[in-house]
Protein backbone atom coordinates (compact mmCIF):
# COMPACT_ATOMS: atom_id res chain seq x y z
CA UNK A 1 0.00 0.00 0.00
CA UNK A 2 1.13 2.99 -1.06
CA UNK A 3 2.11 5.69 2.03
CA UNK A 4 -0.41 8.26 1.01
CA UNK A 5 1.29 10.62 3.38
CA UNK A 6 4.26 10.62 1.72
CA UNK A 7 6.21 12.73 -1.37
CA UNK A 8 6.33 10.13 -4.43
CA UNK A 9 10.45 10.81 -5.04
CA UNK A 10 9.80 11.20 -8.61
CA UNK A 11 7.77 14.47 -8.30
CA UNK A 12 9.02 15.92 -5.34
CA UNK A 13 10.41 19.47 -6.46
CA UNK A 14 14.22 19.64 -6.50
CA UNK A 15 16.22 22.54 -4.59
CA UNK A 16 18.25 24.65 -7.02
CA UNK A 17 21.69 25.53 -5.08
CA UNK A 18 22.76 29.10 -4.95
CA UNK A 19 25.40 30.08 -7.59
CA UNK A 20 28.97 28.31 -7.27
CA UNK A 21 31.87 30.07 -6.73
CA UNK A 22 33.10 29.86 -9.99
CA UNK A 23 30.40 30.97 -11.78
CA UNK A 24 30.75 34.34 -9.03
CA UNK A 25 34.31 34.61 -9.88
CA UNK A 26 33.74 34.19 -13.98
CA UNK A 27 31.08 37.29 -13.56
CA UNK A 28 33.58 39.59 -11.81
CA UNK A 29 36.37 38.65 -13.79
CA UNK A 30 34.34 39.40 -16.78
CA UNK A 31 32.60 43.00 -14.68
CA UNK A 32 36.22 43.97 -14.24
CA UNK A 33 37.80 43.25 -17.85
CA UNK A 34 34.70 45.70 -19.49
CA UNK A 35 35.56 48.28 -16.88
CA UNK A 36 39.33 48.07 -17.88
CA UNK A 37 38.74 48.03 -21.92
CA UNK A 38 36.02 50.84 -21.05
CA UNK A 39 38.56 53.10 -19.20
CA UNK A 40 41.31 52.44 -21.66
CA UNK A 41 38.87 53.53 -24.50
CA UNK A 42 37.60 56.48 -22.82
CA UNK A 43 41.19 57.18 -22.37
CA UNK A 44 41.94 56.60 -25.49
CA UNK A 45 39.30 58.84 -27.00
CA UNK A 46 38.73 61.24 -24.66
CA UNK A 47 41.21 61.86 -22.05
CA UNK A 48 44.95 61.81 -21.95
CA UNK A 49 46.97 62.82 -19.04
CA UNK A 50 50.11 64.96 -19.67
CA UNK A 51 53.61 65.66 -17.59
CA UNK A 52 54.12 69.52 -16.89
CA UNK A 53 58.00 69.56 -17.19
CA UNK A 54 58.53 73.48 -17.66
CA UNK A 55 57.73 76.47 -15.09
CA UNK A 56 56.19 78.43 -18.06
CA UNK A 57 52.36 77.96 -16.64
CA UNK A 58 53.55 78.82 -12.88
CA UNK A 59 51.95 79.26 -10.60
CA UNK A 60 48.66 77.13 -12.32
CA UNK A 61 50.78 74.34 -13.19
CA UNK A 62 53.97 73.65 -11.04
CA UNK A 63 56.80 71.58 -12.56
CA UNK A 64 56.00 67.98 -12.40
CA UNK A 65 52.34 68.18 -12.33
CA UNK A 66 50.11 65.44 -13.94
CA UNK A 67 47.32 66.87 -16.04
CA UNK A 68 44.38 65.79 -17.36
CA UNK A 69 43.12 67.14 -21.12
CA UNK A 70 39.43 66.40 -22.74
CA UNK A 71 40.65 65.55 -26.10
CA UNK A 72 36.90 65.71 -26.91
CA UNK A 73 36.39 69.41 -26.55
CA UNK A 74 37.36 70.94 -29.50
CA UNK A 75 34.85 69.04 -31.21
CA UNK A 76 31.92 70.20 -29.21
CA UNK A 77 32.87 73.87 -28.79
CA UNK A 78 35.52 76.46 -30.58
CA UNK A 79 38.82 77.18 -27.96
CA UNK A 80 37.98 80.35 -25.81
CA UNK A 81 40.41 82.96 -24.67
CA UNK A 82 41.81 81.88 -21.70
CA UNK A 83 41.91 78.17 -22.18
CA UNK A 84 44.87 76.30 -20.57
CA UNK A 85 45.83 74.08 -24.00
CA UNK A 86 48.01 71.17 -24.53
CA UNK A 87 48.73 71.45 -28.24
CA UNK A 88 52.02 69.51 -30.36
CA UNK A 89 55.23 71.88 -31.10
CA UNK A 90 54.63 73.88 -33.33
CA UNK A 91 57.44 73.39 -36.99
CA UNK A 92 57.91 77.20 -36.96
CA UNK A 93 59.06 76.70 -32.96
CA UNK A 94 62.32 74.82 -33.32
CA UNK A 95 61.76 73.36 -30.21
CA UNK A 96 63.12 69.42 -30.41
CA UNK A 97 62.97 67.94 -26.98
CA UNK A 98 59.23 68.15 -26.42
CA UNK A 99 56.40 66.59 -28.69
CA UNK A 100 54.22 68.86 -26.55
CA UNK A 101 53.69 72.30 -25.46
CA UNK A 102 51.07 74.13 -23.06
CA UNK A 103 49.70 77.60 -23.00
CA UNK A 104 47.34 79.53 -22.19
CA UNK A 105 44.71 81.30 -25.32
CA UNK A 106 45.69 84.85 -25.06
CA UNK A 107 44.81 85.85 -29.12
CA UNK A 108 42.22 84.74 -30.77
CA UNK A 109 41.74 84.39 -34.95
CA UNK A 110 41.49 87.58 -36.62
CA UNK A 111 42.47 89.71 -33.85
CA UNK A 112 45.55 92.16 -33.25
CA UNK A 113 47.69 91.52 -29.86
CA UNK A 114 50.40 93.49 -28.53
CA UNK A 115 52.74 93.28 -25.33
CA UNK A 116 53.17 96.81 -24.14
CA UNK A 117 54.53 98.62 -20.77
CA UNK A 118 54.01 94.88 -18.91
CA UNK A 119 50.53 94.62 -20.24
CA UNK A 120 48.18 92.56 -23.01
CA UNK A 121 46.40 94.54 -25.63
CA UNK A 122 43.79 93.06 -27.81
CA UNK A 123 43.28 95.48 -30.92
CA UNK A 124 44.30 98.84 -29.14
CA UNK A 125 42.20 97.80 -25.65
CA UNK A 126 44.13 96.63 -22.28
CA UNK A 127 42.84 92.86 -22.00
CA UNK A 128 42.28 92.21 -18.31
CA UNK A 129 43.37 88.76 -17.19
CA UNK A 130 41.98 87.53 -13.46
CA UNK A 131 43.95 84.62 -13.77
CA UNK A 132 47.41 86.72 -13.53
CA UNK A 133 49.30 87.58 -10.17
CA UNK A 134 48.71 91.38 -10.16
CA UNK A 135 52.84 91.19 -9.94
CA UNK A 136 53.04 89.99 -13.52
CA UNK A 137 54.70 91.34 -16.57
CA UNK A 138 54.08 90.53 -19.94
CA UNK A 139 56.96 90.72 -22.43
CA UNK A 140 57.51 94.00 -25.20
CA UNK A 141 56.22 92.75 -28.52
CA UNK A 142 53.93 92.79 -31.55
CA UNK A 143 51.42 94.32 -32.65
CA UNK A 144 50.93 91.07 -34.48
CA UNK A 145 47.52 89.84 -36.18
CA UNK A 146 46.57 86.61 -35.36
CA UNK A 147 45.54 84.43 -38.36
CA UNK A 148 42.85 82.39 -39.12
CA UNK A 149 42.30 79.27 -37.58
CA UNK A 150 45.09 80.37 -35.24
CA UNK A 151 45.65 81.49 -31.68
CA UNK A 152 47.86 83.34 -29.72
CA UNK A 153 49.64 81.62 -26.85
CA UNK A 154 51.53 82.59 -23.98
CA UNK A 155 52.25 80.87 -20.58
CA UNK A 156 50.94 82.14 -17.21
CA UNK A 157 55.02 83.30 -16.23
CA UNK A 158 55.45 85.25 -19.39
CA UNK A 159 59.15 86.03 -18.52
CA UNK A 160 59.99 82.83 -18.53
CA UNK A 161 57.57 81.32 -21.35
CA UNK A 162 58.73 80.05 -24.85
CA UNK A 163 55.46 81.18 -26.88
CA UNK A 164 53.94 82.91 -29.37
CA UNK A 165 56.08 85.64 -28.66
CA UNK A 166 58.77 83.47 -30.21
CA UNK A 167 57.49 81.17 -32.86
CA UNK A 168 54.26 82.78 -33.71
CA UNK A 169 50.47 81.74 -33.42
CA UNK A 170 49.75 78.13 -33.24
CA UNK A 171 47.32 76.75 -35.72
CA UNK A 172 44.32 75.14 -34.35
CA UNK A 173 44.96 71.45 -36.26
CA UNK A 174 47.97 71.44 -33.36
CA UNK A 175 45.08 71.46 -30.55
CA UNK A 176 44.80 68.12 -28.40
CA UNK A 177 42.43 69.59 -26.21
CA UNK A 178 42.10 71.79 -22.69
CA UNK A 179 43.65 70.81 -19.52
CA UNK A 180 40.89 70.37 -16.99
CA UNK A 181 42.41 68.80 -13.81
CA UNK A 182 45.50 68.24 -12.12
CA UNK A 183 45.66 64.96 -10.96
CA UNK A 184 48.90 64.52 -9.66
CA UNK A 185 50.92 65.16 -6.99
CA UNK A 186 48.13 64.33 -4.17
CA UNK A 187 48.61 68.17 -2.64
CA UNK A 188 48.10 69.48 -5.66
CA UNK A 189 44.61 67.84 -7.08
CA UNK A 190 42.53 70.13 -8.44
CA UNK A 191 39.33 68.23 -9.78
CA UNK A 192 36.51 69.50 -11.06
CA UNK A 193 33.29 68.19 -8.38
CA UNK A 194 31.48 66.78 -11.15
CA UNK A 195 34.37 64.09 -12.48
CA UNK A 196 33.85 62.59 -8.96
CA UNK A 197 30.73 61.28 -10.30
CA UNK A 198 32.06 59.10 -12.90
CA UNK A 199 34.02 56.46 -10.85
CA UNK A 200 30.82 56.26 -8.38
CA UNK A 201 28.91 55.88 -10.87
CA UNK A 202 30.63 52.51 -12.63
CA UNK A 203 30.67 51.23 -9.24
CA UNK A 204 26.80 51.77 -8.65
CA UNK A 205 26.45 50.28 -12.01
CA UNK A 206 28.22 47.55 -11.64
CA UNK A 207 26.38 46.96 -8.28
CA UNK A 208 22.78 47.00 -9.31
CA UNK A 209 23.98 45.01 -12.18
CA UNK A 210 25.59 42.32 -10.09
CA UNK A 211 22.03 42.92 -7.38
CA UNK A 212 19.46 42.65 -10.70
CA UNK A 213 20.99 39.34 -12.14
CA UNK A 214 21.43 37.78 -8.39
CA UNK A 215 17.51 38.32 -8.38
CA UNK A 216 16.85 37.07 -11.60
CA UNK A 217 18.48 33.78 -10.62
CA UNK A 218 17.04 33.25 -7.83
CA UNK A 219 13.56 34.36 -9.12
CA UNK A 220 13.46 31.90 -12.62
CA UNK A 221 16.04 28.76 -11.16
CA UNK A 222 17.37 26.75 -13.75
CA UNK A 223 16.09 23.36 -14.80
CA UNK A 224 17.56 19.85 -13.34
Amino acid sequence: MPDVTGTDPTTAPSVTEGPSGLRNAVEWTAIIVVAVGFALLVRGFAFQTFFIPSTSMVPRLQVEDRVLVNKLTYDLRDPARGDIVVFRTPPSSNITNMDDLVKRIVGMPGETIEGRDGRIYINGNLLEEPYLGSEVQSKTFGPAEVPANSYYMLGDNRQSSNDSTVWGPASRDLFVGPVFATIWPLNRIDIPGWLWFVPLGLVLATLLYYLFRRRARDRDPEPV
